[in-house]
């Protein structure tokens, strides 16, 4: 009878064997035409042929491929949600295996869901404690700012492989994001020279420059990926002029008031209505920024100032320094109006000047000083050294 039993279990081994084996077979056919119909860009196709080929033969050797390919499959359907549980199907499927939390952490990662990225990039490090591995957590940690963390992966990175410029680059990422810009381009140049092809190491350079106001530094940086990546060199660009303070630019010909005329200028000689005692008259200078300014901040009456020049340079102040007559009229310190051209980048600043009792009123044009403290549409404070005009010293 145990005889017997035992030619009985014998039997439904094998044949459970060979019922493995050809389904083994069937599925890896099934992955196969997966195959195609993915490279034909049938993905829903595909999608079901992979889901196929996985219950079939979800313990077989190519489990981890078919949960991949179907993972990827399902991101060309935008079927992100879909793909994540794909990828965790593989990970229980091959636990010993780092690739598969690899690309689920790359999914997270390009998603924005930094947090998850860093759970599967740190499982991965456990399982296999690459370079990459290391590296790609040291980044994970970095859009968290947890920069402390992200440079002990770049400085175990840099142990692995000393020449490594990947090492050098993640370490000046970790510094630039803390605005330790100096330290930031040191690294990064010496990723540029053990890979003068990192062109993304250059155009972090470049951002640094900017970061740290040195424009035309970071100018030569847009010059060379200009001719070697565009794409970085738009970017570059486009960064630039957002970090780079505004300022002012010239005061437009077509302004009213006479800001180049002398000291001791009749005020009627501004505008013959102004031959009336205490008559009055509103002037408009017209003022070019060099970049596109918050709307709301150059309106603002009081981020304004006109006043009397007092630059200690030669010939800067008011009336060259000398005494002011008597007859020396004032302005009011604020605009009546302010009026921002987003097409031209210009402000029309009207203000009123007021002849004195006597009708003998005198000023000096060329040193009235105009003065903006407002912000560009990014935020960002005028630069202080071209912040003010007077038709005398012109922007300064």
């Amino acid at each position: 009878m145990d005889l017997l039993n035992g030619t009985n279990t014998n039997a439904l081994f094998v044949s459970s064997t060979q019922q493995q084996q050809q389904l083994e077979y069937m599925a890896s056919n099934t992955l196969k035409s997966g195959i195609d119909l993915y490279q034909k860009k049938d993905y829903s196709g595909a999608a079901q042929a992979f889901k196929g080929a996985l219950s079939m033969a979800p313990n077989s050797s190519f489990s981890k491929d078919a949960a991949k390919y179907l993972a990827m499959a399902q991101l060309n359907l935008g079927e992100t949600g879909k793909a994540i549980e794909a990828y965790k199907t593989s990970i229980k499927l091959n636990p010993d295996l780092a690739e598969p939390h690899v690309d689920l952490a790359k999914l997270y990662f390009s998603e924005g869901r930094y947090k998850e990225a860093e759970i599967e990039y740190a499982a991965a490090v456990r399982i296999d404690p690459n370079s990459a591995n290391h590296y790609s957590l040291g980044q994970a940690y970095l859009f968290q700012n947890r920069y402390t963390e992200a440079e002990a992966e770049f400085h175990e990175v840099r142990r692995m492989e000393p020449k490594s410029p990947y090492s050098a680059y993640g370490l000046g990422l970790a510094y630039s994001r803390q605005g330790r810009y100096e330290k930031a381009i040191d690294l990064f140049e010496e990723a540029t020279r053990l890979d003068r092809d990192f062109h993304d190491a250059y155009a972090e350079t470049g951002f640094a420059y900017a970061d740290l106001g040195r424009m035309d530094d970071a100018e030569k940086i847009f010059e060379f990926l200009e001719k070697e990546a565009p794409d970085l060199a738009d970017t570059l660009s486009r960064y630039m002029y957002k970090v780079d303070p505004p300022k002012l630019v010239f005061a437009n010909s077509l302004s009213t008031f006479s800001y180049m005329m002398p000291r001791l200028t009749n005020v009627s000689d501004l505008d013959s209505y102004l031959e009336n005692a205490n008559a009055s008259k509103t002037f408009t200078m017209i003022f070019q920024f060099d970049k596109e300014m918050d709307r709301v901040s150059v309106e603002n009456p009081f981020n304004w100032k006109i006043s009397r020049a007092t630059g200690a340079g030669p010939g800067e102040a008011y009336n060259f320094g000398s005494t002011v007559a008597s007859t020396e009229i004032s302005i009011t310190s604020f605009p009546d109006n302010v009026y921002w051209d987003e097409d031209s980048m210009t402000a029309r600043v009207q203000f009123t000047i007021r002849q004195n009792d006597a009708a003998d009123g005198t000023i000096d044009p060329s040193h009235i000083e105009f003065k903006f403290t407002g912000v560009d549409k990014y935020g960002l404070t005028m630069d202080p050294d071209k912040d003010q005009y007077t038709g005398f010293s012109k922007v300064y």
